[in-house]
């Protein structure tokens, strides 16, 4: 059996490719990404990738804001490991030129749940969070639990 480990990349459609690369120049070096970029079938590429997974933009072949509450992605979050760093983050985009307000804490989302949200310049609404207890209990027991779980339907994951 095999087993889908993480993300390997995203392909991000951008309306203006130098003025996302502008923001994200300063968005994702902020965040550790390293950067370069290449030609794929004739498109101009740039790739922000960082050990985990590449983060591509891409020309859009139409030039409309993305719509969060369209059909396709509503938003994309990055998971830093703690809450500390989701507070540094916060702060490091801000003082990068990011509008990313301060790290606040959801607990209607779950009671350690702490995140900033930010908009590239489509649109697209971009989060970091960190690394709740919830998600650190399913990594490290996921043997258990999906043995324990195999004989009923998965309500919240």
């Amino acid at each position: 059996m095999f087993e889908v480990a993480g993300l390997d990349h995203i392909y991000i459609a951008v309306s203006d490719l130098r003025r996302s690369e502008l923001f994200y120049d300063r968005a994702m070096t902020t965040l550790g990404f390293h950067k370069n970029s290449f030609t794929l079938e004739g498109d101009p590429h740039i790739q922000y990738f960082n050990r985990h997974f590449g983060y591509v933009l891409r020309p859009a072949r139409t030039a409309r804001e993305h719509d969060n509450y369209a059909p396709g992605l509503h938003h994309l979050c990055l998971r830093v490991n703690s809450i500390d760093d989701v507070i540094n983050a916060a702060k490091a985009l801000k003082e990068a030129g990011v509008d990313a307000p301060p790290a606040k804490h959801f607990p209607e989302y779950a009671p350690d749940y702490w995140a900033t949200f930010f908009s590239d310049p489509d649109g697209l609404r971009l989060e970091i969070t960190n690394y709740r207890q919830e998600r650190r209990e399913r990594h490290d027991n996921w043997d258990e639990l999906v043995g324990r779980e195999k004989s009923k339907p998965i309500d919240h994951v």
